[in-house]
């Protein structure tokens, strides 16, 4: 029997278009005359994509003018005014996502002119917004924007340099949506894709290529390139058993597919590769990736997220809750809330989840003491309010919005969510402090605001701690339901297939998202012609447009595989 392989952290998706490298090969079609529109993300490295551009140029003995678009945005101040909200006016980490347009950032938009020898180059956010002949696209994902604003050398949509360090909470809840939304307009009309996280040697696909490779994605299994970030609680489960950035401190959170992040690698996988936002493919084919009642429920939005939460060696979550719907909505801006389910891929003896309140808990005593702890830095037992239970490898734990919850150390859980993952209001930290020394955010006011008190007591393991129940079986394969509650709009499904085994499966015109949770990995193969093998750990989303497809179990023992959809 052939070897199974392991863990792959840069699945890349081959593609019947061409990968473009430099900027030299880039520019060879481009004529003098023109107005070339560079658009694209704060985080790009715009002097150095600019500067090759124009060197490329050069190199041709054509003459570049430039027009860099940061030079018009509106004043700060009046950006500021743009973007505030009065609902969370002084909040320190929170803001409603930002309605504003692009378009809106700016005082006055440049009129560039094409010289008659030349190229004029206008470049930065919100190129696509002048008067241009040939549009490309400078993409950076999400990772380095978030990482240079964390790192302190970022600064946000619209920010002069001498304003100070950028901030996470604008770059969440205002620039992301306004740029998204912008960047989703253009794919249609783009000349050029470029990847720049090698900004002195990009990437690239033309505008035909990138169109083709979408709809090509939309028709067949993918995966998006997974990523491991570290925080104060992280284990070491991701560097010891995945390969995942074994010289950082720790591995905490595993982001597996976690849409608008998440992106997708295209190309050849032993030669060059471009990266595309999973946002970008779901804006283009909605309802070929998520069928035709989510696509109605949720628009370009894709709901569902999985990702990895590893305490292996590490510390426990805070205990915290996410917001109910009505505050969701009302107060955040989000239009659906963010229930979540944790299923225990590691766990054991020992180990403890925490979920929802004791029968018995004191609501006005835990507001007080989670209100210390934040003030006055005194720690208290939690547990004299929040239950605990077993972390027991493979349960499934579920948790509705307003249910106060956390993962205990030496866990990793598989976080099966909707998409919302920005609003985790913290009741208590453990007093952690973040890299600079601060005490790390805590959120009391809006927790208990969104504490959920029928949450509690019997109710807790009756209603979220659920048995597996079968839907169907065959020869050498079973199909559980793992996890339903009417509130959530998605529900968790367990397939246990023993050696060889295999089961039919359809779409139904509504995406699933599978990840192998025991054994070797599963071979899927689409009733279109597409095989995907999947390892132990791996996440795979199967488009709606999908329809019928197959898994074999793989390897030399039984494998289990759990599979999120929308109801």
């Amino acid at each position: 029997m052939p070897a199974v392989r392991g863990y792959e952290a840069e699945p890349c998706h081959s593609i019947t278009g061409e990968v473009g490298a430099g900027y030299r090969e880039a520019v060879a079609d481009l004529a003098p005359g023109l107005v070339l529109a560079v658009d694209g993300p704060v985080a790009v490295d715009w002097e150095t994509v600019t500067a090759g551009i124009r060197d490329a140029l050069a190199a041709r003995d054509i003459a570049v003018k430039q027009i860099d678009m940061r030079e018009h945005f509106a004043p700060w101040p009046d950006i500021l005014d743009l973007t505030a909200s009065a609902v969370l006016e002084d909040d320190p980490d929170f803001a409603p996502l930002s309605r504003a347009g692009l378009a809106d950032f700016f005082s006055a938009l440049p009129e560039p002119e094409a010289p008659a020898g030349g190229v004029t180059v206008v470049f930065g956010p919100g190129a696509a917004l002048v008067s241009y002949d040939l549009l490309w696209y400078a993409d950076l994902p999400k990772r380095y924007a978030e990482a240079q604003i964390t790192g302190g050398t970022g600064r946000n949509l619209g920010q002069p340099a001498g304003t100070g360090a950028g901030t996470t909470r604008r770059l969440f809840y205002i620039d992301w949506p306004v740029l998204d939304r912008h960047r989703d307009t253009l794919v249609t009309g783009v000349g050029r894709w470029l990847d720049t996280q090698d900004p002195q040697a990009p990437t690239w696909l033309d505008g035909p290529a990138l169109r083709d490779a979408l709809a090509g994605l939309a028709g067949r299994p993918f995966r998006t390139r997974p990523t491991f970030n570290t925080t104060s609680w992280g284990g070491h489960w991701a560097q010891e058993q995945l390969g995942f950035n074994r010289e950082a401190s720790n591995t905490a959170l595993g982001y597996e597919l976690i849409a608008p992040e998440s992106g997708i690698l295209v190309g050849t996988p032993d030669g060059a590769r471009v990266e595309v936002p999973l946002q970008a493919l779901v804006a283009r084919h909605p309802e070929e990736i998520l069928g035709e009642p989510a696509h109605t429920m949720f628009g370009t939005s894709f709901p569902i997220r999985f990702d990895y939460l590893d305490t292996v060696g590490g510390g426990n979550l805070s205990v915290h809750c996410h917001p109910q719907s009505d505050y969701m909505r009302r107060v955040f801006g989000w239009p659906y809330t963010q229930h979540e389910t944790y299923y225990m891929m590691v766990a054991g003896p020992g180990r403890q989840v925490f979920l929802g309140l004791r029968q018995d808990a004191d609501l006005e005593a835990f507001r007080r003491e989670a209100d210390r702890a934040v003030h006055e830095g005194v720690p208290f037992d939690i547990e004299r309010y929040v239950q605990t239970f077993p972390a027991d490898r493979h349960q499934l734990f579920l948790i509705p919005g307003g249910t106060p919850h956390g993962s205990g150390e030496g866990n990793v859980v598989l976080e099966i969510s909707a998409t919302p993952y920005l609003y985790s209001l913290r009741f208590y930290d453990w007093l952690r402090e973040d890299r600079e020394g601060r005490q790390r955010p805590v959120h009391v006011g809006h927790a208990f605001e969104n504490l959920d008190p029928a949450r509690s007591g019997e109710a807790v393991a009756r209603d979220l701690v659920q048995k597996p129940r079968t839907l169907r079986s065959g020869d050498g394969w079973r199909e559980d339901v793992i996890g339903r509650l009417p509130e959530m709009f998605f529900e968790v499904r367990r397939l246990e297939l023993a050696v060889g085994a295999e089961v039919n499966d359809e779409t139904d015109d509504r995406f699933h998202v599978v990840n192998v949770v025991e054994g070797d990995g599963i071979l899927l193969e689409t009733s279109g012609g597409h095989r995907c093998e999947l390892a132990y750990a791996e996440t795979l989303t199967v488009p709606a447009s999908v329809g019928a497809y197959r898994v074999r179990a793989l390897g030399r023992g039984p494998v289990r595989y759990v599979k999120a959809l929308v109801r």
